[in-house]
């Protein structure tokens, strides 16, 4: 884990090979030379999608990769009416959790909030004590937690505790609230209170399924609907059966998308070994499996949206969790960095870079390989007309590594004009401002989409985990009182649950077995035999090259 981190924030490791996700800039083979004129031509698609209120935005806080962070507040929408007596709480999309001014933070502060541990200031939710964070939780008769507090609680706290540990909690809690141990209970404040705790229980079991997978969180949760469910009321038992085989079924589907991913993992195998083995089996590059750039650009965007689909929320926290000084449970802290699903994806990442490289390096003849580059540099554009922008950062950071930006004879031969304008959209400079437009623009356009495929937006994500591991360093989890500073959680879980809303679109795509298939599982170069293959198609410039040329030539191929 400490490995990926270190990868993923771009410091050096003494590994064999910086990921092309990193590959130092120095290496890029074309400068930022295109003009504003040339890019709207090219990509006025999403131009086109900024408003107003857009511009308006580009004025407001945005984390920065570089500085700290501190907190911000956002304009309070009008308050939401406690739930009513009789009604059962709905879940809205995540869509609806946020508006333009950002959270909803009326949290219907009361003078027994103020009281018990919870600090507001303009009636915006700031600190407070876990324990008292803890009891803002759970509903009762006259109560229930807005939503946007329930993500971010639920998103936040396991920094703190194990959520097995918040569940026994809130089970306690709402047992206490409900008295549902007590067989003398009133039945009519049972019937209130019911629908709230089940409410709450699928609120969870929905966005932070991934929990469930801890015998003990499904051992309470188990207990909790049991409670419920023995009720009179034939709706509470058909709802709490709904949500267990909810959760089961999502369940059930991780642990057959993992089973996949290691699959793929355990078949993989570097591209020389197999030339040299078995040359036969690789006779196909990518344009004879796919020769239209847009189609690849749609596979490509299955993939990437399948296995968004699968990283749960709370991977974002855990990646960067690290102890909490009022925590005696030492522990606790290796246990619950699960982080698999994000991982998987970045590695996904690395996998395409890699791709389009070893195609580039393989064809023997100058022309082929320069057919190979504006191929790429076409499917490159359709991912950014798409809003796919972390295979297009893929791409162009596959065709910027050393062995293929070293090709000078190659890049002679290719029209650059597009990829200069491609280069331009995802340069880093000023905190990948024009980025950050480019992607605001496609959320614009995902906002008021009129057909599925304009509601598709898929971050270049290493950018999106620097921006929350940022927030997270910038700000303490708790204030000099021993509170818990909620005031960056709620920061943290916008940024989370914007992602949320993305990774929830179904791709509208057709798919193509034949091309995914290539995508995912034929065999790429390593480093080092990507650097072979560059020299065999163009020979060493100095002797630094040479002398390299021949170590890899007596290491890989057993020449000299």
């Amino acid at each position: 884990m400490a490995k990926f981190l270190a990868e993923l924030l771009g410091c050096t490791l003494p590994s064999k090979g910086a990921s092309p996700m990193f590959e130092s800039k120095s290496h890029s083979r074309v400068g930022l030379k295109s003009s504003t004129k040339q890019k709207s031509t090219i990509f006025s698609t999403l131009a086109s999608e900024k408003s107003l209120s857009d511009c308006k935005k580009e004025q407001q806080w945005k984390p920065s990769m570089y500085s700290s962070i501190t907190p911000v507040s956002f304009p309070s929408p009008l308050t939401e009416k406690p739930i009513g007596k009789e009604s059962m709480p709905q879940t809205p999309p995540f869509s609806a959790m946020f508006d333009s001014s950002g959270y909803n933070r009326n949290l219907y502060q009361s003078a027994e909030d103020s009281c018990g541990g919870l600090y507001y200031h303009d009636n915006n939710l700031l600190s407070g004590s876990l324990e008292a964070l803890i009891q803002h939780l759970v509903p009762n008769v006259d109560y229930y937690p807005d939503r946007t507090y329930i993500f971010t609680f639920l998103l936040s706290s396991r920094l703190f505790m194990h959520p097995y540990e918040l569940m026994a909690k809130v089970c306690h809690l709402c047992v206490e609230h409900q008295r549902l141990s007590d067989p003398d209970s009133d039945k009519n404040q049972m019937r209130k209170i019911a629908p709230k705790v089940l409410q709450l229980l699928t609120e969870w079991t929905e966005t932070f399924p991934y929990d469930f997978r801890d015998e003990r969180m499904m051992r309470n949760l188990k207990d909790l609907a049991h409670r419920i469910a023995s009720g009179e009321e034939q709706t509470y038992r058909k709802n709490v059966q709904q949500m267990m085989q909810c959760l089961i079924r999502k369940l059930a589907a991780l642990s057959q998308y993992e089973e996949v991913l290691a699959k793929i993992s355990s078949t993989s195998t570097d591209r020389l070994t197999v030339l040299k083995t078995k040359p036969q089996s690789i006779q196909r590059d990518i344009i004879t499996v796919c020769n239209d750039p847009y189609t690849l650009a749609q596979q490509l965007t299955h993939i990437e949206l399948e296995r968004l689909n699968y990283i749960g929320p709370e991977e974002f926290v855990q990646a960067f969790v690290q102890k909490d000084p009022l925590d005696n449970d030492k522990s606790c802290y290796s246990e619950r960095k699960k982080t698999r699903n994000l991982e998987a994806y970045v590695e996904w990442f690395n996998r395409l870079s890699y791709l389009v490289a070893t195609e580039i390096c393989m064809p023997v003849k100058k022309k082929h390989r320069a057919r190979m580059i504006e191929y790429f540099i076409d499917v490159a554009r359709e991912c950014f007309n798409i809003g796919n922008f972390n295979s297009l950062m893929a791409i162009i950071s596959g065709m910027n590594m050393s062995p293929v930006s070293r090709l000078k004879k190659t890049w002679a031969k290719v029209k650059t004009a597009k990829f200069d304008i491609l280069e331009h959209q995802m340069d880093p400079s000023s905190n990948f401002y024009n980025y950050r437009t480019a992607l605001r623009g496609a959320a614009q356009r995902s906002l008021t989409a009129h057909s599925s495929r304009e509601k598709i937006v898929i971050p270049f994500f290493s950018l999106l985990i620097k921006d929350i591991y940022f927030l997270n360093e910038g700000c303490a989890n708790r204030l000099p009182n021993g509170h818990v500073n909620f005031e960056k959680f709620w920061e943290l879980a916008k940024q989370v649950s914007e992602f949320m809303t993305w990774k929830q679109v179904e791709c509208p795509f057709e798919r193509d077995r034949k091309i995914l298939q290539y995508l995912l599982t034929v065999p790429v170069f390593s480093e080092d035999a990507l650097y072979l293959a560059s020299y065999e198609s163009e020979g060493p410039e100095n002797h630094i090259e040479k002398d390299r040329w021949k170590s890899l030539r007596s290491s890989l191929l057993g020449r000299v």
